[in-house]
């Protein structure tokens, strides 16, 4: 994805564990996780209200072409 290989990743992983200390790095990560895991539903939540958007726009342009034929 963005050319990051094992040695790299190691690389970064050392660096934190350096920066933050081994107490902190759990409570990080888990942090970093929740969050990741927040925007991915957000998103998903935002992606479905659009298709149900679309949904009724489509059913209510139906109704009005119905009734158009109606009368």
């Amino acid at each position: 994805m963005f050319g990051l290989g094992a040695p790299e990743l190691l690389l970064i992983l050392v660096i934190a564990l350096i920066v933050f200390g081994p107490g902190k790095l759990p409570t990080i990560g888990s942090a970093l996780g929740k969050s990741l895991r927040e925007f991915k539903d957000a998103v998903n939540s935002a992606e479905t209200d659009d298709e149900k958007s679309v949904d009724e726009g489509k059913k209510e342009q139906n109704n009005d072409t119905e009734s158009d034929r109606k009368a």
